[in-house]
């Protein structure tokens, strides 16, 4: 059944054991076969050559909304939402994305049953059903995704910058769709939006246009067997790539400067110049080499200096908006206050650094470098989930030669100076595109982008301004990068002494704990090392908690200028506050991982504060904190619940209020005193040898323990930390209200949770088969058909040990309130589809979520995740999975029933609730309303968090 093609060597990691095969069916669709014996997940991605340039005129986001119904139904499994109901219930995800020339559906599933769940997939291709019904319920959804996003200032942006482009080429079009351009102007305009819909799809969709990408256990003969079968029907009507040969931006484009007014506090530049796309060049790939330079955050680089400056706190370069036509380089500032005012020496200092580069000429040793490092990446990368991997793949099927599917651009091997040197010339004043985002510009703007409401203004900026702006720049030392000290060159596996198969306890003294486990399972030169940090006086006070996570930032930006290096060559390190302490975490190669590790921990024993850097980083935490207004509705909403549930902890606006009076001084003294006292909970794990961990370890303990004058004292008993959680009164529901924060946003939001129990096995898999059992379910009754968001989620949630049961759903529909009792009508319903569940549904959700425990670690920091969540948590089964699934497998139907009605059901005397409501602008009136509605019997309506939090008694800590 398959065309007879050339045989081609796919380049695939050393280090990879999968076998591929690449064949192409009769109807001209291009699969890739991907056999690995070990996987316990199957996955599929199918990637259609048409994306939101192809989109009617007139009918904007028609793509992307195909991409949203083609889930629905289809001829051979015409039952509303069952391909999403039978991938939930065999342990899988599904999802897609629209790009500008691609859409990509994919999904996976649990082993056993992926022929039916490919079956399934298949007929979105084949033969769709999209009802008139479902067509307009789903234009609510479209337009729902939308209003989530218009107060997002990278959407804002992105848009903007399209509107500032050529209005005959597809990449102006507002890609995404709402209400207005999938229904109300076409109708307007007599169009039927569906019966467009189907036209696109048969014009658009034909499996010449189509890749494919099939991961299974099975042999390859098998699995091309299998898609033989499934996908031969795909209409192939021979259609042509959309083509486009125009560029983007005219002369009238380019040489701006663009003032915007963004949502969230802060300033940004977004310089922009169009260049000739990498695709065409992707084995020199000149924009690695430029972004790897223009990027580098080392002494001497441009990120170093306006750091130095005080002018800048991030720096982002690289090429984005890629097309197979045409392509931008980026470069991206975050800004400082004191930036903002010196916008014209920085694109000065910018662009002299592209002059140093044009002059130094393409450096040999730096494309080498940086050609070994991709290539270690490449071979010793970590193996990733299925899902994401065909995702991956099958997107790349559309832009590279077979031989490239898996390596894409990602291992630059071919030297052409001057290929880069093109690509350099190309960063000049004369097509320069300027964007300045500050809020300053407030009222300053004439001009406003009419899909997001963009407030901006337009003026020229001429080379010769540009030219001057260099000239009036500081005269800063800027040059290259030197060597990376930091580049892996011992590659070998250590043979642990004992195969150990969960971590152990390997040392214990009164100053640390060190978890370690060897790795056994990957063979990969890596490591994972964390080091926690329990020190007491962080909890005290959100003034304490304010300067242990200034401290944490100011350990980052201090240890920048060498790091970097490390992170450059594949050794990841990150200092990161906690609700006690602060954590160090080294994740990468294993080779010079010392050596990172004790630079580090020097760094916090010697720590000085800086004035210079305190008040950029000082700022830097402010904005952090003011644009937490900004953040989703759904998010507020957790925060609020994280007060409400967590004991001993603070709320960010008073910790915003604190930083403003803070200063050095207040750093310099606390530092010292978080110090005096503590605790290091340690894991390390990977191609490390014991005697190298306990090494580590002991030295840690030398440097902050030991000596005359220790920098560090062991803590007392009654210092030790613990997590607690609030305990919900049996019977109860408890209720807070608060309007959104960001009175622009119309959306709102509610988070229903309930509280079941504390940690316990057997307590656990019932509530996690309640979840597996209930998520499509939720998905289809609150969002497919009552359209209630975008948003909408069931799950469980863990705090500190501490199980529940927790609805997500964000809407600009309907008020909190409404959905909270369509949350509570859909928990009746529920309880009857448990009641009626026949028993080999039962059992098959039961071996859905056996399948999903067992599912191996896919890497090293995969399984060093989990396992240190057990250490954190204080509740160190490192065997959970394996109990759980021993648990499992003696779960009688009639259990579940039992535990959902004593837990879950709408009015269980033991059901404990707790619903977080935040009103969006839409429902002002509902917020008013509710607050003087009389309070239901055994409710709750909670006014003060803290007071509240006071009044109820708290679990018992597992720490």
């Amino acid at each position: 059944m398959a065309v007879s093609i050339e045989d081609v060597e796919i380049l695939k990691p050393k280090t990879d054991k999968r076998e591929y095969r690449r064949i192409v069916l009769k109807n001209s669709l291009q699969v890739l076969l991907i056999s690995d014996p070990d996987t316990d997940k199957c996955a599929a991605s199918l990637n259609v050559g048409v994306g939101s340039f192809c989109d009617p005129v007139g009918l904007e986001g028609l793509a992307h909304f195909l991409e949203h119904m083609l889930f629905y139904a289809s001829e051979k499994y015409p039952l509303e939402d069952s391909y999403l109901k039978y991938i939930t219930e065999h342990g899988g995800s599904t999802n897609a994305f629209t790009a500008s020339e691609m859409t990509n559906y994919f999904f996976d599933a649990n082993t056993d049953c992926f022929e039916e769940a490919l079956d399934r997939f298949a007929q979105f291709f084949i033969k769709p059903l999209m009802s008139a019904d479902a067509t307009m319920r789903e234009i609510k959804a479209v337009d729902s995704e939308n209003k989530m996003y218009l107060l997002s200032d990278e959407r804002r942006m992105s848009q903007l910058q399209k509107h500032l482009s050529l209005e005959s080429h597809p990449y102006h079009k507002f890609g995404g769709g709402n209400c207005d351009t999938l229904d109300v102007r076409p109708k307007a305009k007599g169009v039927d939006t569906r019966q467009e819909l189907l036209k696109f799809y048969e014009d658009k969709y034909s499996a010449n246009l189509m890749h494919l990408v099939v991961y299974s256990k099975e042999s390859l003969d098998k699995i091309q067997s299998l898609v033989e079968d499934k996908f031969q029907e795909i209409q192939n009507s021979d259609r042509s790539r959309f083509q486009f040969s125009s560029q983007p931006c005219t002369s009238e484009h380019l040489q701006i400067l663009v003032r915007v007014v963004p949502i969230k506090q802060g300033h940004k530049l977004r310089i922009v110049w169009p260049i000739t796309p990498s695709i065409v060049h992707y084995k020199e790939e000149p924009c690695r080499y430029l972004d790897h330079l223009i990027n580098h955050e080392g002494e001497g680089s441009l990120s170093y200096v306006l750091k130095k400056l005080g002018w800048a706190t991030e720096l982002y370069a690289g090429e984005d908006d890629r097309a197979s036509e045409f392509s931008f380089f980026y470069v991206v500032i975050d800004l400082t206050d004191a930036g903002q005012d010196h916008m014209q020496e920085i694109i000065g200092l910018l662009f002299k650094y592209i002059q140093l580069l044009q002059q130094s000429g393409v450096c040999k040793w730096i494309f080498d470098e940086l050609s070994a490092i991709c290539g270690t990446g490449f071979h010793y990368e970590d193996k990733i989930s299925p899902i994401d991997y065909v995702v991956r793949i099958s997107s790349n099927m559309q832009i590279y030669p077979p031989k490239d599917w898996l390596v894409g651009s990602s291992l630059p091997s071919d030297f052409n100076p001057d290929t880069i040197q093109k690509i350099l010339n190309e960063l000049s004043p004369e097509s320069v595109r300027i964007f300045w985002e500050s809020n300053k510009f407030e009222g300053l703007t004439d001009k406003v982008e009419p899909w997001y409401g963009t407030a901006y203004s337009i003026e020229k900026v001429s080379p010769s301004r540009i030219q001057a702006w260099m000239s009036s720049a500081p005269n800063e030392n800027l040059h290259l990068p030197v060597p990376n000290v930091f580049i892996p060159t011992d590659f070998s596996i250590k043979n642990p002494q004992e195969k150990i198969k969960l971590p152990v306890l390997l040392r214990k003294s009164s100053y640390s704990k060190l978890w370690y486990k060897p790795d056994t399972v990957f063979s990969t030169p890596k490591a994972y090392v964390k080091i926690d940090f329990d020190c007491p006086y962080v909890s005290n006070s959100p003034e304490s908690e304010a300067l242990a996570n200034l401290l944490a930032m100011l350990l980052m930006d201090d240890l920048n200028e060498y790091a970097y290096y490390a992170q450059v060559a594949g050794l990841h390190y990150d200092i990161s506050h906690t609700e006690s302490g602060f954590q160090v975490t080294l994740v990468g190669y294993n080779h010079k991982l010392r050596i990172l590790l004790e630079t580090i921990v020097n760094k916090i024993a010697k720590f000085e504060v800086r004035p210079d850097r305190f008040s950029v980083i000082k700022e830097m935490a402010i904005k952090a904190y003011q644009n937490f207004k900004f953040q989703q509705p759904y998010e507020q909403a957790n925060d609020y619940y994280s007060l409400i549930i967590e004991d001993q902890t603070w709320p960010w606006m008073e910790q915003l209020e604190v930083l403003h009076r803070l200063d050095e001084e207040d750093l310099a003294k606390f530092a010292p005193i978080m110090l005096s006292r503590a605790f290091l909970q340690c894991y390390i794990a990977g191609n490390i040898e014991h005697e190298e961990a306990v090494s580590m370890i002991e030295h840690i303990e030398d440097v902050f323990f030991k000596g005359s004058n220790p920098i560090c004292q062991p803590l007392f008993p009654s210092q030790i930390l613990r997590n607690r959680v609030v305990k919900l009164g049996k019977g109860m529901n408890y209720c807070y209200s608060k309007e959104g924060l960001n009175p622009s946003d119309e959306n709102s939001a509610l988070i229903h949770y309930i509280q079941v129990h504390r940690d316990d096995f057997i307590l656990n898999v019932k509530l996690q088969l309640v979840a597996l059992i209930g998520e499509q379910a939720a998905f289809h009754q609150l969002r497919s058909v009552e359209q209630l968001g975008y948003i909408t989620y069931l799950g469980q949630r863990n705090d500190f040990g501490i199980h529940g049961l927790l609805f997500i759903i964000q809407s600009t529909v309907k008020d909190p309130g409404h959905i909270d009792s369509r949350v509570e009508a859909f928990l009746r319903m529920f309880e009857s589809k448990l009641s009626e569940m026949k028993n080999d549904e039962f059992k098959g959700n039961v071996n859905a979520l056996i399948n999903m425990k067992l599912e191996k670690h896919k890497s090293l920091s995969e399984e060093s995740q989990f396992y240190w969540t057990e250490i954190i948590s204080g509740t160190p089964k490192f065997d959970r999975r394996e109990a759980e699934v021993e648990a499992l497998k003696k779960l009688a139907q009639q259990e579940l029933i039992d535990f959902f009605d004593e837990n879950i059901k709408v009015g269980a005397t033991r059901k404990k609730t707790l619903s977080v409501r935040v009103y969006g602008n839409q429902h002002l009136a509902e917020y008013n309303s509710q607050k003087s509605e009389a309070v239901q019997p055994n409710t709750v309506q909670v006014d003060d968090i803290f007071s509240f939090r006071r009044s109820r008694p708290l679990y018992a800590s597992f720490r």
